[in-house]
């Protein structure tokens, strides 16, 4: 099962680092604006590696949207 389908943003395991959704799909959809792997756009995949947890977790909740 993708990180995709298991992390659930609303309930993350305390003391544990927020995961990338990232699942090695490397496509940018260009309609959409984002990647066609993990649903995050440019911006969000540049930023990650510095964004605090709070950003992660708002960036996990539009992956969820997008996803739908």
């Amino acid at each position: 099962m993708s990180i995709l389908a298991e992390f659930d943003p609303d309930a993350p395991a305390e003391g544990m680092p927020v995961p990338s959704p990232c699942v090695g799909i490397c496509r940018m959809d260009q309609e959409k604006a984002w990647c066609a792997g993990c649903f995050r756009t440019i911006e969000e995949i540049t930023c990650w590696s510095t964004a605090a947890d709070q950003e992660k977790l708002r960036i996990w909740r539009l992956i969820r949207q997008r996803m739908f």
